[in-house]
């Protein structure tokens, strides 16, 4: 046993109620109210002996993207005026808890060694995991070089851009590496895309004693969402060679439309979501996705299309440089969890791909199950194996040491 695994151990317990603490404070996005969590993380963290930096996105912004209010935390700790800069990110936000649950999604219950709770799993749990892998070496003794960053931040949910984005836009963090939230089974090294297009049609309301003085829009959606399906059995067809992801998907998650029962449709919106994966190029994803649209609604005539893109999330990849850190997580979580950590891709997107865009070498793990499913994440009664995160804690410390030795 190494002497941060040591340290780890002999002080689980308080990094377990620090957890706690975390998931007993709501961070439901939407409304995404999430300053008051930030501010009692940053409290948390001061009281541990770190230096808390204060980043709150722009209150504009954050309301032009749906939300209430984003506080991004950043810790610097520096072992030597020299040596690269390893950050660690995780992110607050979570959706609601829906229904269906058995605990208290805000209790933070430990129940036969799981600790339940929403954002239990994804991504409280490595604001703990990485925060106790920081002070193990802080206590170590160990003779490091370069630093270690904490980015605890609060839109992922909402596509990172007053996250991670907004702090390598203004400069305020340039890491050597990045390693983000993740499962302590597998080394994520790659992930999928993600374009989302609002889709809206016009046609022409109208009494429905009389239809032929409308336009119908729902016909004209119905035209649409009939190629739209038809498309999907085309992607099936594009697979990818990453190992965890399949091929791309095309879902139409939200649909609204008409007045009233007799009244003919003169307006259908639609929200569209299609998963690129790492082979794909967005540009022409959205391209060919704008062409198919326009292509089923010029089949109704009268029927005019606006079409608006709301988020456009690019895929990630191993970018050069990333061999030592992969290397490195995996090596320290087989010696750990006692079997070969593998490498995968995975079909969400994620923040990370705003740091590889920016360079930075990346690779996401961190405290939980082998899959998502498994720890209920974004669903009821979602918890986190305390074991798990003992472990992957030790897993961190373990690969941080070596990536800042002399």
């Amino acid at each position: 046993m190494s002497t941060t695994d040591t340290w780890i151990a002999n002080n689980f317990n308080d990094e377990v109620r620090f957890l706690q603490q975390l998931v007993r404070i709501p961070t439901d996005t939407p409304p995404g109210n999430n300053a008051p969590h930030a501010d009692r993380t940053a409290e948390l963290l001061k009281e541990l002996g770190f230096t808390v930096e204060k980043h709150p996105a722009p209150l504009w912004a954050v309301q032009a993207a749906g939300m209430q209010s984003v506080t991004n935390l950043v810790v610097r700790h520096r072992f030597s005026t020299y040596g690269p800069t390893v950050a660690l990110n995780a992110h607050g936000d979570v959706v609601p808890p829906g229904d269906g649950w058995t605990h208290d999604p805000y209790g933070a219950e430990i129940v036969d060694g799981k600790l339940y709770g929403r954002a239990a799993a994804v991504s409280k749990s490595d604001f703990a995991t990485y925060t106790f892998a920081l002070l193990a070496l802080k206590n170590s003794g160990l003779p490091l070089k370069g630093a270690v960053e904490l980015h605890f931040t609060y839109d992922e949910e909402f596509g990172g851009e007053l996250g991670p984005g907004w702090l390598l836009r203004e400069a305020i963090t340039r890491p050597k590496f990045l390693i983000a939230a993740g499962f302590s089974y597998q080394v994520v090294t790659a992930h999928n895309g993600c374009l989302q297009l609002e889709v809206t049609l016009n046609g022409l309301a109208s009494h429905a004693a009389y239809p032929s003085t409308g336009i119908d829009a729902l016909q004209a959606a119905n035209k649409m969402l009939t190629a739209l399906y038809a498309h999907n059995d085309v992607l099936k067809t594009r697979l990818s060679a990453v190992p965890g992801i399949t091929h791309p998907y095309l879902n139409v998650g939200r649909i609204e439309g008409g007045s009233n029962t007799n009244v003919v449709p003169g307006k259908v919106v639609m929200k569209l979501d299609r998963r690129m994966i790492p082979e794909e190029d967005a540009t022409q994803v959205e391209a060919e996705l704008r062409a198919l649209i326009d292509a089923a609604v010029a089949q109704s005539p009268g029927v005019t299309l606006d079409i608006k893109r709301l988020l456009l999330a690019h895929s990630m990849q191993p970018l050069p440089g990333a061999e030592r850190l992969i290397s490195a997580l995996q090596k320290h979580a087989e010696d750990v969890f006692g079997e070969p950590i593998p490498t995968s891709g995975t079909p969400l997107y994620t923040d990370v791909r705003l740091y590889t865009a920016h360079g930075v070498p990346a690779a996401i793990y961190g405290a939980g199950p082998r899959t998502v499913l498994e720890s209920n994440a974004k669903r009821a009664d979602e918890h986190l194996v305390l074991d798990d995160l003992k472990r992957a804690t030790q897993v961190i410390a373990r690969t941080l040491a070596d990536l800042l030795k002399p």
